[in-house]
């Protein structure tokens, strides 16, 4: 392996770790300068806390030297998405209305991965309170895709995965409401699993109940994203939802008569060209693994008001406060998200509540033939770090800053767990990524069939050159 510790695999430094062969400073000794290298160009992790880590990296040294582990990310450095609580460390969600706050507990997520023995460097880039799959804000700025700094890295876990993509940290958590953690991992070309709702449980929460949010692990490879969210899963007493169960091993398994149904438009929706290209391969490639493959995709209908209805219901629990307090310190896609949720009525709310669950028991009829969906993760490649959101796909025009997600939100009615994996480069090198969806509590099969497709060189280099513009 190369003697750039920041190119392994997570599980690689893991193992390395326990058997003696490398200490946890010098796996964040090198992570530090890989950051201090290349993070001026990209601005992915803005709050940096590395006095913090070398206490938690000669913890972990100490420990071993006394025979003992810290936890299966004993040693790991990771960097934590800014919207989530960390005790001791700022945590701004990209506004200025939070731009000096510093939490006094960590929430149950950070809790779990600090007990699995991490080494936390910082804190990742997120949009302003997490709207949106452009990751900017008024406090730190935009990050740029590590594979075009003219490009954006997607949202609202885009730190996360430019910090990824340009080897800054093996692991990185984020969260996904309608493609958080899916979309930015696409942009940047690494994985990204939005598991089952409550697999990984968030507390506090305004609403327990909510399938919407998750949280989620985000690698270059599969399988680090498995023992990520090994540390990560596993039920909550406050958290009345539950999801998959841990163990997510073995991860070696043939992919032989798996059913796979497959739609390079998401079911219809506008998709670039450039997207649909590079994905052209898709179903000649599963059925290389055994797979059978056919053009099919379920009946989605109403995903698209019910996913804007539910979503701004939750922003206006969360954030309607700040709004009444001072409107105009929010940025307009909140204030959207708030003021169409005061403009349903309960009525309204029902009705979306109702497509849902219409929605949710045709999946589950069509899972019935199939085993695996297929599908673009982003209807369009990257685009320019300057824009706030998609306004036309193919020359259809996109409605709201939402629309041009869709085959992120949609797949987030379904209560279906979804993972992206890279899937190739578009014809200027942009990473594109291959969205596969399973049954609910089938996070395992998505975890063996990403697995199983990081071993056929679909996309062998995961460190991006951070830099050099694409030809438009």
């Amino acid at each position: 392996m190369s003697d750039e510790l920041w190119r392994w695999r997570a599980v690689d430094l893991v193992a390395a770790m326990h058997d003696g062969e490398l200490s946890a400073r010098e796996v964040l000794d090198d992570h530090m300068a890989r950051i201090a290298a290349v993070d001026p160009a990209v601005n992915a992790i803005v709050t940096r806390v590395f006095g913090r880590a070398l206490d938690d990296a000669r913890r972990a040294d100490a420990a071993y030297a006394h025979g003992e582990s810290l936890g299966p990310l004993h040693g790991l450095p990771i960097a934590h998405k800014d919207l989530a609580m960390t005790a001791g460390i700022r945590t701004t969600m990209g506004s200025p209305l939070f731009a000096d706050q510093v939490p006094t507990e960590d929430e149950e997520l950070i809790r779990r991965l600090r007990a699995a023995g991490c080494v936390t460097l910082g804190k990742t880039n997120t949009p302003e309170f997490g709207a949106g799959s452009h990751t900017f804000n008024p406090v730190f700025g935009a990050t740029r895709n590590p594979w075009d700094v003219t490009r954006s890295a997607g949202g609202s876990s885009g730190g996360a995965a430019a910090a990824l993509a340009a080897g800054m940290v093996p692991i990185a958590d984020g969260s996904d409401l309608g493609g958080s953690l899916r979309n930015p991992a696409s942009f940047c070309g690494v994985v990204g699993f939005r598991p089952s709702p409550g697999t990984v449980p968030s507390w506090p929460s305004g609403d327990p109940w909510d399938p919407f949010p998750t949280g989620g692990p985000m690698a270059r490879w599969a399988a680090d994203v498995a023992l990520l969210l090994g540390a990560m899963a596993g039920p909550h007493r406050r958290v009345p939802l539950r999801g998959a169960e841990w163990p997510f091993w073995p991860l070696d398994r043939s992919l032989a008569g798996l059913r796979v149904s497959w739609s390079d438009t998401a079911g219809g929706l506008p998709v670039e060209r450039a997207v649909r290209e590079a994905l052209a391969g898709v179903p000649d490639r599963l059925a290389a693994h055994g797979c059978a493959v056919e053009d099919a995709f379920p009946d989605l209908s109403h995903a698209r008001d019910t996913f804007q209805t539910l979503r701004a219901v939750g922003f206006e629990r969360n954030l309607g406060a700040l709004y009444d307090r001072d409107p105009d310190s929010l940025k307009d896609t909140i204030r959207w998200n708030v003021e169409l949720a005061r403009q349903q009525s309960a009525a309204d709310v029902g009705r979306a509540l109702g497509w849902r669950a219409a929605l949710q028991d045709r999946v589950h009829a069509f899972f019935e033939r199939f085993d695996l969906i297929a599908l673009p993760t982003v209807q369009v490649l990257p685009f320019p770090v300057e824009w706030d959101w998609v306004r036309e796909i193919e020359g259809e025009p996109m409605p709201t800053y939402l629309d041009w997600m869709r085959s992120c939100t949609d797949i987030t009615v379904t209560g279906c767990p979804a993972i992206s994996v890279p899937c190739g480069r578009s014809a200027n090198g942009l990473p594109v990524g291959l969205q596969l969806v399973a049954p609910p509590g089938s996070d395992l099969l998505l975890l063996q069939v990403a697995h199983a497709l990081d071993g056929d060189g679909w996309a062998p280099d995961r460190i991006a050159p951070v830099g050099s513009p694409s030809t438009p």
